[in-house]
C-alpha cells in the first residue's frame, strides 16, 4: 500500500497542477450543475479542490492499494469503482463531471452532467478518494491526452497550438505519409470507436497533422492549425452535439467553417481520445512509481 499524500505529491510533481491553478473549465462547470440540485459541493469536496478544480475530490482512507483510472465518472464507471474497490482506493480521472457531448450518428448530448449525489454518499462511506486532472494532463509535454494520439500514430512532435493561459493543448505533427482513409481507419482501430466524425476535405498524402484532445471543435483552433500547415486535424470532438442553444450555435460555427477549410477534420470522441492516455501512460507510471495494481475503467460506448 502506499499513502495517499504521496500518490498526491508526485502527480504535482510531474504535472505542476497546483503552479497551473484554478482549471479554467471546471471551476464555472462544478458550480453551474450542482447548485441548480442543491448539492453542497462546497461541503462534500476537499478544500483545496474548491480551490483549484483539480485534485483530491474526495479524500478516503489514506492508505491505498490500489488505482482505478477513467475519463468521465459515469454511472457504469462509478458502479464499477464502488462495487470493485476496497477502503482506501483511488479512481483517477481527466473529469469531475460527465460531459454528454453527443453521438454524430445518434441522440445528441446534454453537455455537462453531475455525479448523481447518491454515489458521492457511497464513495465516502466506503472511503474511497477521486483525484481529478483536467487541463494539467492537456498541457504537459511528459505525458499528455494529446501527446499519447501522437505517439500511437507514430508522429513527430513538432510544434504545439491551441495555447491557454498556461499551456497548450494541441501538437502539431510531422507523419508518415497517409490517406484521409486510412487515417480514418487507423484511428477506429486505436481508439475502439465503431465510427469517426468525418468532415472536410479528403487527402490522399497527409504530411502534418494537428492533434488536440476531447474538445477540438474550436473554430480559432482549426484555423492556426491549418496556418500551420497541418493537412488533418485529430480530435475528440469535431461537431459539438449539445443540445441546447450553445451547442447548435458552435455546430453551425462548424459548419461554416467546414465548408472552406482544406484540413481532414477526424472526431474520435470525447472520452475515447482522453482515455488513450490512461492506457499507454498514466496505467505504467503509477504501476512503476508506487507498484500498485491498477484497474482500467473504459466506457462500453464512447460517443455519449
Amino acid at each position: 500500500m502506499v499513502q495517499l499524500k504521496e500518490i498526491d505529491n508526485a502527480i504535482d510533481e510531474l504535472f505542476h497542477y497546483r503552479e497551473i491553478g484554478k482549471d479554467p473549465a471546471f471551476s464555472r462547470f462544478i458550480p453551474m450543475v450542482y447548485d441548480p440540485i442543491a448539492f453542497d459541493w462546497r461541503k462534500e469536496f476537499q478544500t483545496e479542490f474548491k480551490q483549484l478544480f483539480n485534485g483530491l475530490m474526495l479524500r478516503g482512507k489514506e492508505e491505498v492499494n490500489r488505482v482505478f483510472l477513467a475519463v468521465f465518472p459515469s454511472d457504469e464507471v462509478l458502479t464499477r469503482f464502488i462495487t470493485e474497490s476496497s477502503p482506501g482506493d483511488l479512481l483517477f480521472m481527466h473529469h469531475p463531471l460527465v460531459m454528454e457531448c453527443g453521438d454524430p450518428r445518434g441522440k445528441w448530448g446534454s453537455g455537462f452532467i453531475p455525479i448523481p449525489p447518491r454515489y458521492i454518499q457511497q464513495m465516502k462511506d466506503k472511503r474511497l478518494s477521486v483525484f481529478t486532472l483536467h487541463v494539467p494532463l492537456d498541457y504537459s509535454r511528459v505525458i499528455s491526452t494529446s501527446d499519447a494520439i501522437a505517439e500511437a500514430l507514430n508522429a513527430k512532435v513538432i510544434g504545439e497550438f491551441f495555447y491557454e493561459e498556461k499551456g497548450a493543448c494541441g501538437v502539431i505533427c510531422e507523419i508518415e505519409p497517409i490517406s484521409t482513409e486510412s487515417l480514418i481507419a487507423v484511428s477506429k482501430e486505436i481508439f475502439s470507436i465503431p465510427y469517426a466524425d468525418v468532415q472536410g476535405t479528403s487527402i490522399s498524402h497527409i504530411t502534418k497533422i494537428a492533434i488536440t484532445a476531447g474538445c477540438g471543435d474550436k473554430v480559432d483552433a482549426m484555423k492556426e492549425a491549418e496556418k500551420m500547415g497541418a493537412q488533418a486535424y485529430l480530435t475528440g470532438e469535431v461537431h459539438c452535439h449539445i443540445d441546447n442553444e450553445y451547442g447548435k450555435k458552435k455546430y453551425n460555427q462548424m459548419k461554416e467553417f467546414i465548408s472552406t477549410t482544406s484540413m481532414s477534420l477526424i472526431g474520435v470522441s470525447h472520452a475515447a481520445s482522453e482515455y488513450l492516455v490512461h492506457v499507454t501512460h498514466m496505467k505504467p507510471w503509477f504501476e512503476e512509481q508506487f507498484q500498485l495494481p491498477v484497474t482500467l475503467l473504459p466506457q462500453s460506448k464512447w460517443w455519449i
